[in-house]
């Protein structure tokens, strides 16, 4: 076990000692969770208004009502904004000029020149922005109700408050019957893309790295190997283990990175470490089989490369299985990816335990066992060309 062992971690060392794995395993990895999540992701801003206009108490009230309903504002001069509307960079503009900033220190009507663009959430966005106004407005009204009972001018804005916070804020359910909706429900904003990631990139680094298997038989490192005092088992394990860890390291690394810098939520950490565990197994063994099936590097390159990324297609490693057609879903699970896909979806989303994912841990398992056995084989019928 100790001589596997050592293999393992030789093969582990020469994976990263090389320079070009570098990018493709620790970098662009996050470039991808990070793109994803910025463009399907949850949790934005509900849209986005330039303001123009000078300084006053009305646009500083205008723009305190958009950041209680999550508009993202920007201050702009006036031919600025016109720029940013026509060229929809933001979703409306919103002109607050002097003769509306002095209407409102004397108490006199309002009113505010909206410009839309032409994106798709403009008219939220606009919508956003009337709401502002209107309840700015109502304060102003409320505030003079107070001043009309009596009540003197400074006294008014805190008996305003103080009414106010004893009066509970209405509140909105929205319970969409949409199947997908649902699934997707309390995800954050980069977990579906983290999981998608790192099914596709732990089977791709492992696949991709069958070439070292080719470069070892050529450059007569398993031969050096067999003539020491080592058992064939032996470094059939230690080549596995190796395989195994290279592919666990990937996985492994792309959890924690998200966790730190996009606070992906992986749910039950150890239930997700042995999922990422079992799919690893299933991924060593297809690279023990791709590199001793084949005796070109650049061959075996650009096999597991298209097989990665076709089984990462097929499987939901790149687009959820949610928007797939039943036909489509039940050839996706022909993959590993699907049935890992499904485990992950049950820990991050709905809290799943170990009995709940007990039906695709099986599955995996069962995949791992098989493609290690051939691996196992191949690789053994393999060594005897080194020599």
């Amino acid at each position: 076990m100790r001589a596997a062992l050592a293999i393992a971690r030789v093969e582990l060392t020469r994976f990263l000692r090389d320079k070009g794995n570098l990018f493709f395993v620790f970098i662009f990895p996050l470039m991808l969770v990070f793109v994803i999540g910025s463009q399907f992701g949850g949790g934005g801003s509900a849209g986005s208004v330039a303001v123009t206009g000078p300084s006053s108490d009305l646009r500083t009230a205008v723009v305190e009502q958009l950041a209680d309903g999550r508009i993202e504002v920007t201050y702009a001069d006036h031919d600025t904004m016109l720029q940013q509307v026509a060229r929809g960079r933001t979703d409306a503009g919103l002109v607050v000029d002097e003769e509306a900033a002095s209407a409102y220190a004397s108490g006199e009507p309002v009113t505010l020149e909206i410009i839309p663009s032409s994106s798709s959430t403009s008219m939220a966005s606009q919508q956003t922005v009337r709401v502002a106004i209107g309840n700015l407005g109502l304060r102003e009204l409320q505030l003079a109700a107070l001043e009309d009972a009596g009540m003197g001018s400074e006294e008014t804005a805190g008996a305003l408050e103080a009414a106010t916070s004893q009066v509970p804020a209405p509140t909105v359910e929205v319970v969409d019957v949409d199947e997908i909706s649902q699934e997707f429900q309390g995800l954050g904003q980069f977990d579906l893309g983290a999981s998608s990631a790192l099914l596709l990139f732990t089977f791709l680094t492992s696949l991709s790295g069958s070439a070292a298997l080719i470069q070892g038989r050529q450059l007569g490192v398993v031969g050096r190997t067999l003539s020491a005092p080592l058992g064939t088992v032996h470094v059939i394990g230690g080549q596995a283990i190796g395989r195994w860890v290279i592919a666990f390291v990937q996985g492994g690394y792309i959890m924690l990175a998200t966790w730190l810098m996009f606070g992906v939520d992986w749910g039950n950490l150890w239930l997700s470490l042995l999922l990422l565990g079992i799919f690893a197994a299933v991924a060593a063994g297809a690279a023990m089989v791709l590199g001793s099936v084949l005796d070109n590097q650049g061959a075996a390159v650009g096999a597991g490369v298209g097989l990665g990324l076709v089984l990462a297609a097929i499987g939901g490693g790149m687009t959820p299985l949610e928007i797939f057609t039943d036909t489509m879903r039940q050839v996706a699970h022909i993959t590993p990816h699907a049935w890992a896909y499904d485990a992950f979806a049950e820990i991050q989303r709905h809290q799943g335990t170990l009995v709940d994912i007990l039906p695709q841990l099986g599955v995996l398992v069962a995949m791992a066992a098989a493609v290690l056995a051939l691996g196992s084989w191949a690789l053994r019928r393999s060594m005897a060309r080194s020599f």
